[in-house]
């Protein structure tokens, strides 16, 4: 289909038979086919990107004390970083990390069992963030980089000396960034002699990997539904601000510092 007939029959869905729907849905699947075997390509490329190593000492504010970035791994091989929005002073995260956090309660096990440690750092102090995170019925293991430069030198964070006639270094290109907090993830790696390497992040609709519900959406007949949303995600919400939304079940301390 051509964008004119893909954008008229979205506006006012056709009614056909079932044969020329199956057919017209074999067309799409070819599609959905060239899609995946290109992300496959795509995330092969990913993997072989050449690795950095991280020879800064970043120390981290964690329920378990001060940890460098290597004593986070937790026994594994490779640690996911969720870079979550939420500054010192702030009286909550933002909703879209948020969005994206919530997705990770049924994951964390699965990649856990994949050499996968899962981690949110944040700038914002350990206090703060562990009031949010009680809020939010997170067990997650969540660090605040408060005092160091680990988001300067990720580029997640912008204080003012950073901005250059209102524009910041995000997503590898300058561009205008209305915040002061920027969201992303990133990967990185040890190896047997203790060495950690910084392998992989990305940033803007790059975190929409950890958006389950979109990819869902997608398949939906409206779709994401945000064409009249500016930036997209105005309909998202905390999961304990949505008008129905159940309490959060509590956080044990034993989960807030499990091993």
């Amino acid at each position: 289909m051509n964008n004119a007939t893909v954008a008229a029959n979205i506006a006012n869905p056709p009614v056909v038979s079932q044969d020329d729907w199956i057919a017209q849905r074999r067309q799409l699947l070819a599609r959905e086919k060239e899609l995946t075997r290109l992300g496959d390509q795509v995330a092969r490329e990913r993997r072989a990107l050449p690795w950095v190593r991280m020879d800064k000492t970043y120390l981290f504010d964690t329920p378990d004390g001060r940890r460098s970035l290597a004593e986070l791994f937790d026994g594994r091989r490779q640690l996911m970083v969720q870079h979550f929005m939420l500054g010192p002073g702030w009286e909550q995260g933002c909703k879209s990390c948020s969005f994206m956090a919530d997705h990770l309660l049924g994951a964390e096990i699965h990649l856990q069992h994949r050499d996968v440690t899962v981690l949110l750092v944040s700038r914002a102090p350990l206090a703060e963030i562990e009031r949010f995170r009680q809020r939010m019925g997170w067990p997650f293991r969540w660090a605040s980089s408060n005092g160091t430069d680990f988001n300067l030198d990720f580029h997640v964070s912008f204080p003012p000396e950073t901005r250059v006639d209102g524009e910041v270094d995000y997503n590898y290109h300058r561009t205008a960034f209305p915040q002061e907090e920027a969201p992303g993830i990133s990967f990185f790696c040890k190896d047997d002699a203790g060495d950690v390497f910084h392998t992989y992040s990305t940033f803007g609709r790059g975190v929409e990997v950890m958006m389950g519900t979109y990819h869902l959406l997608d398949l939906a007949p409206r779709g994401r539904d945000e064409e009249r949303d500016a930036y997209g995600m105005e309909w998202v919400r905390h999961h304990d601000r949505y008008e129905d939304a159940p309490a959060p079940a509590p956080v044990s301390a034993c989960c807030a510092a499990r091993a």
